[in-house]
């Protein structure tokens, strides 16, 4: 039986070999070891950094939504929510 998933690891219904849609985070060639703690980080910076970049110049921020789709796959719910915290409250650490 065939999956319902494209060869990128897509959501159902998506189109065979889709590379926008999948379950876990595709393999990022900056983080090749086990532990993605440095991979989630640096995608939800990414992710910030992208939507106050675009924003900024007035374009779409459909661009930006990969990078919230690996760190929302990658990061534990616990850490994103501290890190959401901290940015409203002026003392997350990152740089965006």
């Amino acid at each position: 039986m065939q999956s319902s998933y494209g060869a990128g690891g897509g959501e159902k219904g998506a189109p065979q070999g889709s590379r926008g849609y999948y379950r876990t985070a595709p393999f990022d060639p900056r983080f090749p070891n086990t532990n993605q703690t440095r991979n989630c980080y640096q995608n939800y910076l990414d992710y910030y950094r992208c939507l106050k970049t675009l924003g900024a110049k007035g374009k779409d921020i459909k661009p930006c939504q990969w990078y919230y789709r690996v760190y929302k796959s990658l990061c534990p719910i616990s850490w994103v929510k501290r890190w959401d915290e901290q940015r409203d409250d002026g003392t997350f650490a990152g740089r965006i």
